[in-house]
């Protein structure tokens, strides 16, 4: 299974894989080094100080060639471990919320809701990183950082190709995750740019539980907590 098995008109490849690169290294909490450079520090510290996010995005798909082929622009709020609300606003409207069991995809021009399971759907795709165990970031080499205009990019390498990215950049500005940039087999580049960014809000677990509308169509059969009384039988 790749980065796009969401059914969204945004693309599915290109619709899924910011979001999931981004959800990821906000779940993780990285084992590395006790002397850090510049790059490191800002990694490790967002990692393990961040608990929640709220933003507004913007997202690109560029070619080989440098040419832009799509763009979507709407907001994302996560909370770690593994919830999330990401809202394409633009070109069309569709809601994906992560509820720590359901990953739900609300199309609302098509009337129609896609539910999987969300352990099952992040294996073996870059929404692997969701996954919140401590070692997560193991699986990724520390290619160093530098800085331009303002911005420190951290660079890192996915130690494994299921990922289904090649390289990851990640843009920090006055020690804030502001840009994210990834590479893909295709020699496509996925580029978000996260504005009016706002760290460790509260957010209520309401907000991340998924109401179904009425009048819509819904495909998948979502996953039900067990009860710990019966789990323990």
């Amino acid at each position: 299974m790749n980065s796009g098995f969401l059914v969204m008109r945004v693309g599915r490849n290109f619709a899924a894989r910011g979001l999931f690169l981004l959800l990821g290294f906000c779940v993780a909490n990285a084992s590395l080094a006790q002397e850090f450079d510049a790059g490191q520090q800002l990694l490790h510290d967002f990692v393990n100080d961040v608990k929640s996010l709220s933003a507004r995005f913007e997202q690109s798909l560029i070619d080989a060639n440098g040419d832009v082929l799509e763009t979507a622009s709407g907001t994302v709020d996560i909370r770690r471990p593994g919830r999330f609300r990401w809202t394409y606003l633009q070109p069309y409207e569709q809601h994906l919320v992560a509820d720590g069991l359901n990953v739900w995809s609300y199309d609302v021009d098509l009337a129609q809701v896609t539910v999987n399971p969300q352990a099952e759907l992040l294996r073996n795709t870059p929404a692997l990183l969701l996954g919140g165990a401590d070692n997560v970031l193991d699986d990724f080499d520390y290619m160093g950082s530098y800085e331009d205009r303002g911005t420190v990019w951290v660079r890192l390498k996915p130690g494994n190709s299921a990922h289904g990215f090649s390289k990851v950049e990640l843009g920090f500005t006055d020690g804030t995750l502001s840009r994210m940039m990834f590479d893909d087999a295709l020699g496509q580049t996925t580029l978000i740019a996260l504005l009016d960014v706002t760290i460790n809000k509260r957010q209520a677990d309401e907000f991340f539980v998924f109401v179904l509308p009425d009048d819509v169509d819904l495909v998948g059969v979502p996953v039900i907590a067990v009860p710990d009384s019966a789990a323990d039988r």
